[in-house]
């Protein structure tokens, strides 16, 4: 398990929030946020709500499982 800080700890107020081009631009889907070691993922129609975040590493395997399928059940 790796430590992470508190997330109501961080300032969230320089990331740049992304979100996927696949959204259709609606506020219906999440953002991802850079913030120095780790990534950040908040609720785009909930912005200042504290994100959840997470390590590089539990990102990339979120990414490759969605890349190769382990998630499409969930559709």
């Amino acid at each position: 398990m790796t430590n992470k800080p508190d997330p109501a700890e961080i300032d969230f107020s320089d990331v740049t929030w992304e979100k996927s081009p696949f959204s259709g631009g609606s506020d219906n889907c999440v953002e991802f946020g850079a913030v120095g070691r780790y990534v950040a993922i908040r609720d785009s129609k909930n912005p200042t709500q504290a994100p959840l975040v997470y390590t590089r590493a539990e990102i990339g395997a979120l990414l490759d499982g969605a890349k190769f399928g382990a998630f499409d059940h969930l559709r």
